[in-house]
Parts: C-alpha cells; structure tokens; sequence
C-alpha cells in the first residue's frame, strides 16, 4: 500500500514538472512570437500557459498585454484583475490598468490605481504623474462635453468629444454621446460610426445592434439594416425589438427585391405592385417612403401610366431630390410632347450632378424634338385626314376638347391637359383658317 502511494505521489510530481515545462516553452514561444509582431499567434500560446499554469500573475500579465496591443481592452483588464488579485505588490499590472482604465474614460478608477503606483513604485513616479495631471484635464473636459450637450450645443460638444476620444478611445459612453450629438445635427452617417464603435466596445450590446439598424433604416438601407439586426438576433434570437424589426426590414427588403427583378425583365405592372406594397408596410419613415416613390415613378413612366409616373415622381422629389427621378419625370413630360418642361427637369437633374450622363442625353434629345415639334402635324393631333373638311376639323376638335379641358383634371394630370387643349385649340385654328 505504501509502495502504491509513493509511486502516485511520483507520478503527480512528473506531471507537474511535465507541466511546468509545457507552461515555459508556451512563454518562450509566445515571447517569440510577440517579438516578431504575430499577436495573434503570441496570444494563441499565452492561453496555453495560462490554462497550464492558473495561479502565474506573470501568464496573465503577458496575455493582458497582448490584449492590449489588440486593443482587446475588456479581456486585457480582466487579466490586469486577475493579476492584481494573484499579487496585489505588481506595481506594472496596476499602473497598466490604470492607463487602459483611463482609454475607457473611467477617470476615477484611473485616479486610483495611478495614485497607488505613485507611493509605492519611484521608478514609475514621473510617468504616473504625468499621466495623473493629464486625468484631471479629462475630467474638466468630459463634465464640459456633457454639459454642451444638455444645453444643445452640440458643434462644441462633438469638438470637444472628438479632442476627449484622443485620449480616451475605449471609452462607449463618449462615442455614444457623440453619436447622439451628430444625430442633433442631421449627420447619420457619423452617428453610424461612433455608434458601430461603441457596439464593439461592449460585449452582447443588443441595444447598439437594434439603434444601428434603426439609423441604417432611417437612411433606406435595407440591406446595412439586415446585417445589423441580424448580429442582435445572433445574441438573442427572440429579441423583444430586434426580432420585429427584422421581420419588417426583411418584408420590404423581399418586395423591393421582387420590384428590381420585375424592372429587370421589363414587367413593369409587377414592379408596380410590390412597390405599392411596401407603402403599406411603412408609410412614415421618409426614405423608405421615399425609395418606394422613386421607384414607383419608374415603373408606371415605363408601364405609359403617366399622370400616376408624374404623381409619384413629384412626391419622391418632395422628400429628396436626386437626379435620377428628376429623369424619368422628364421622361414623361417627353412621351407626353411637353418638352419645355422635359428640359427643365433635365437641367435640374444636372444642377445636382453636371456629369449624370442620363441627364446629359437626355437634355440633348428633349432639345432636337423640341426643334422637331414646331412643325406640327396639325391633321394628327385632331386625328382627321387631310383630306378633312372644315366641318370634320370642327367637329374632331369639339370631341378632342371636350376630352381634354382642363376642368376634367387635377394636379399633374391638368398640366398635361391644359398643354393637349392649347395643342388641339392652335390646330383647330391654323386648319379652319381660310388664309391657311
């Protein structure tokens, strides 16, 4: 029996030597690593020795600072702590924690270790001090940011964050902040940003995954949406705000899809029904509004439904101007032979973007049938021979006339009809004129 117990104790003691010598070969290898840049790989070892050696402050030390140069700063403060617990006396864990406190903008916290490093350890004394009068200045500036911010004076504000986050580049409540400012001032796509960078600051931050995707929506970015919402749904698939979320985005991402793939194959009337389907899912949000106007003013332009093509372009317009409805509104005017107005949509096209070649074509054309139209073919706008009498002209005109007085019309619709009387009236004049 006594044989049995020393052998074991033999054994544990082999393994233990065998250990330890596993533990200092990772060290030496992650050491090598480190030195030739490869943190990852560095890294890949210092787990190995942590895991073979849990009670080394000096394995956790080494793997926080690879965290650190990762700027991994939640992990590399957790083996800081771990460090600090396993030997409270390691003055270069608290004054590393101290500065990583300080990215994080946890000002106080920083004050603490920094001020504890200072008594104890006269190597580091001048560092620490600088960097102890440097965190009174944060602090100042910091209660300064927030107070620009509640008094709305957010352009100070986001100046004054922007200096801060030199300084403090961990830290999520200043990028949030900032974010919120740029969001007072109509710039999302900075708020976007800020935001992202916070989202990763946090871990399982669901919240920051739910507000990205808000803003991406707000700007007609299904597609950005989806990918945002999806990362909340992957840290909680039954989200109670991600999940309907999603649903929405993915409905009308599905039937602006199907619209594309309509336009693609030229089936216009389909593209106008699963845009018009998306009104319905969403009729607030102005983008989103937006991006279905835009595209129903396309289709029903391509499907000849021109007074619904006009309505929509002009609502489109009304929310955002860009030069692409501005040509297919010209589109219409030129099917519906106004081409004065054709070309004064095309010039308000190119006065948003002067190289939009559609714009550029399309300006040229409205211009060469313009010159074209001031040869009128009277006969085919009343639809008589030319063989006609006066009797016939009249009559065809009083038919035409009664079709298109402007009475019979409202919004874009009368404008194209008053342009058809005045046509059919000067037609009526010019072939019943006996001079003529």
């Amino acid at each position: 029996m006594g044989d049995v117990i020393i052998l074991r104790i033999l054994l544990e003691g082999s393994q233990t030597s065998n250990s330890q010598v596993d533990v200092e070969s990772h060290l030496e290898i992650g050491r090598d690593f480190l030195a030739k840049g490869q943190l990852q790989d560095a890294l890949s070892h210092y787990h190995a020795a942590v895991e073979g050696d849990p009670n080394n402050y000096l394995t956790y030390f080494k793997r926080g600072t690879v965290y650190l140069a990762l700027g991994k700063a939640k992990f590399a403060l957790l083996d800081f702590d771990k460090v600090l617990d396993l030997k409270p006396d390691f003055h270069s864990a608290r004054y590393q924690r101290g500065l990583l406190l300080m990215k994080q903008a946890d000002i106080q916290k920083a004050k603490e270790d920094l001020y504890h490093v200072y008594n104890a350890d006269l190597s580091l004394a001048n560092e620490v001090h600088e960097h102890y009068q440097k965190l009174d200045v944060l602090q100042y500036q910091i209660e300064n940011s927030y107070y620009f911010f509640e008094n709305k004076d957010y352009l100070n504000a986001i100046q004054l964050l922007t200096k801060i986050i030199e300084s403090c580049p961990w830290s999520s409540n200043l990028r949030e902040l900032r974010s919120k400012s740029y969001l007072e001032i109509g710039d999302t796509d900075s708020a976007i940003l800020d935001l992202r960078s916070a989202t990763k600051l946090l871990s399982d931050n669901t919240d920051g995954f739910y507000k990205l995707s808000q803003l991406q929506y707000r700007l007609g970015r299904l597609s950005e949406s989806l990918k945002e919402i999806r990362e909340c749904l992957k840290l909680d698939p039954e989200h109670k705000t991600c999940f309907p979320h999603y649903k929405k985005v993915k409905k009308i991402e599905k039937l602006i899809s199907d619209a594309d793939e309509a336009i693609s194959s030229k089936n216009y009337g389909i593209c106008a029904e699963k845009t018009k389907k998306v009104l319905l899912v969403e009729d607030v949000e102005p983008m989103i509004v937006h991006l279905a106007k835009t595209k129903l003013c396309h289709c029903y332009l391509h499907d000849e439904q021109f007074s619904l093509s006009l309505q929509y372009c002009e609502e489109a317009l009304n929310i955002q101007r860009t030069p692409d409805i501005h040509c297919d509104k010209a589109e219409v005017y030129i099917a519906t032979e106004m081409y004065d107005d054709a070309i004064h949509e095309f010039n308000k096209a190119l006065e948003i973007d002067r190289e939009y070649q559609k714009a550029v074509n399309g300006l040229k054309r409205a211009q060469k049938l313009q010159k074209m139209a001031e040869k009128r073919d009277y006969y085919k706008i009343l639809n008589v021979k030319r063989t006609a009498t006066k009797h016939e002209i009249t009559k065809a005109y009083r038919r035409a006339a009664q079709i298109w007085h402007p009475d019979n019309f409202q919004g874009d619709e009368k404008k194209i009809a008053e342009k058809k009387f005045i046509d059919i009236a000067a037609a009526k004049e010019v072939l019943t004129d006996p001079g003529a």
